[in-house]
């Protein structure tokens, strides 16, 4: 039974919350001497080519109106992006997404015209995700934006994005990207159900929210299981290795499953740079991350231990009378670390340079001539901040950090048998890890590939495919 346009147009104005919302526009209009109305969003339409699209039905005469909706369309719409829909819910979406929604007397469909224009910043090099050498293109908060910017980087008929939604209430716009031909199509099938699946009100956080409804398994395992990147190039690289770039509309960060540990401490700068100098920095990128985790732990255990101090190593060991237990400095140190990272995010641009010398001159020596913290804690714990920035992952700096603290209690309680322990649980935890795809986290590690863990290990030259 169709509905009269009267009745239409008032339960698309309800939906739509009209005239409560003041951003939902609606205009009624005569096309051909038919009763018209559109609605839009303000902010998300280009008003110009809206403009342009009202004057031109304007001038419409009576008999130049279609019998169909879709006829309309094909004849009378100066417009490429259009569709026609009877699902008013989709309507009622789409209309919020951006588009111009239009009822006219006559037709039972509402016909939506993309003339979108979303608010986004300027493409501009990302803060965290920073190179020496490349592109200084990041992803914006746009989707539509950051999909452009892969394609413009793999130009090949085999690159796919599809569109899904996510959240009963903020629906929010999840692009899938892949390579066909290239991509698991099993995992690919199993991430699309997961995404579909969803039951959540809102995906609040956006990558994070879609990371935690993608992944069931436990948490407790800190290691990251997905890859996050902000480089459009980093994320094209993994595409046409076989890899799924998912991105979240409103997020400046493309989700890349499924990954590993050499996935995850790769940096763009290994391959911005010829092989034996790319080989350098993954090396020395390796090295320091492992420092970072074993360097205090090992102190510990060698001032508990001083007979195990090698013969001209002595001069490691304190000087000065430890007047709080060494691993009890560590431990006020680890927090102090995130204390000031805490305080720098929150700090206005012109106060951080002083409070930055503040906090390294006087707090730091200060916190030394009180007898609170040794010279050699401040050290350590100064090359562990520096070292936790070493590798781009965030979220891995942050599982060394608390597989750091744990081997430092163990060694504090146990000795030389609690930091055996604790290296031997550390192995376990990276062995014994699985990524989304279900996958070993040290792979191609195990199984073992000596083929592939060389390229892990080494920068190789790029291949190039000889002509026929």
């Amino acid at each position: 039974m169709s509905i009269s346009f009267k009745e239409r147009k008032k339960q698309m104005g309800d939906a739509l919350g009209v005239p409560e919302n003041f951003d939902v526009i609606y205009r009624q209009l005569k096309i051909g001497n038919r009763d018209a109305v559109t609605y839009c969003v303000d902010g998300f339409t280009d008003g110009a080519v809206l403009q342009r699209v009202v004057q031109f039905f304007f001038g419409l005469k009576e008999a130049e109106i279609a019998k169909t909706a879709t006829d309309f369309v094909k004849q009378s719409v100066p417009f490429n992006e259009t569709l026609v829909t009877s699902d008013w819910d989709q309507a009622l979406l789409l209309t919020f997404s951006g588009m111009t929604c239009l009822l006219v007397d006559g037709y039972d469909e509402a016909i939506l015209i993309d003339c979108r224009e979303y608010p986004a910043r300027s493409v501009e090099e990302p803060y965290k995700d920073k190179v020496l050498r490349g592109s200084r293109d990041g992803f914006v908060e746009t989707i539509v934006f950051n999909s452009a910017l892969i394609r413009r980087r793999i130009r090949s008929t085999e690159l796919r994005f599809e569109m899904m939604q996510a959240g009963t209430s903020s629906k929010t716009d999840v692009a899938i990207g892949y390579m066909k031909g290239r991509v698991q199509e099993k995992y690919l099938e199993k991430i699309k159900n997961s995404i579909s699946n969803i039951k959540v009100d809102s995906l609040t956080m956006n990558v994070e929210s879609l990371a935690e409804c993608i992944y069931r398994g436990s948490w407790l395992n800190p290691l990251p299981k997905f890859k996050y990147s902000e480089r459009p190039d980093t994320a094209a690289a993994s595409l046409l290795e076989g890899n799924i770039v998912i991105l979240v509309d409103n997020s400046p960060s493309a989700m890349i499953i499924p990954n590993t540990i050499f996935d995850v401490i790769e940096d763009a700068d290994d391959y911005y740079f010829p092989p034996i100098t790319g080989t350098y920095l993954r090396w020395c990128r390796i090295i320091i991350t492992l420092l970072a985790v074993f360097i205090s732990p090992i102190y510990l255990l060698m001032v508990q231990n001083a007979e195990l101090v090698p013969a001209g190593l002595e001069f490691i060991l304190p000087k000065d009378t430890l007047h709080v237990p060494l691993v009890v400095q560590f431990l006020i140190l680890e927090f102090a670390i995130d204390g000031m990272k805490l305080a720098s995010l929150n700090t206005p641009e012109t106060l951080s340079t002083p409070l930055s010398v503040i906090t390294g001159l006087v707090i730091g020596e200060f916190a030394v001539s009180s007898g609170w913290f040794n010279p050699e804690a401040m050290l350590y714990m100064a090359f562990v901040a520096l070292a936790n920035y070493s590798q781009p992952s965030f979220e891995v700096g942050y599982a060394l950090k608390f597989m750091r603290i744990f081997l430092l209690l163990l060694t504090a309680w146990f000795g030389v048998w609690g930091f055996v322990i604790g290296v031997v649980t550390i192995i376990l935890i990276f062995a014994l890890n699985k990524n989304v795809a279900g996958k070993s986290y040290l792979y191609p590690g195990t199984p073992m590939g000596a083929r592939k863990i060389l390229r892990q290990l080494f920068r190789v030259s790029i291949k190039t495919k000889e002509k026929n």
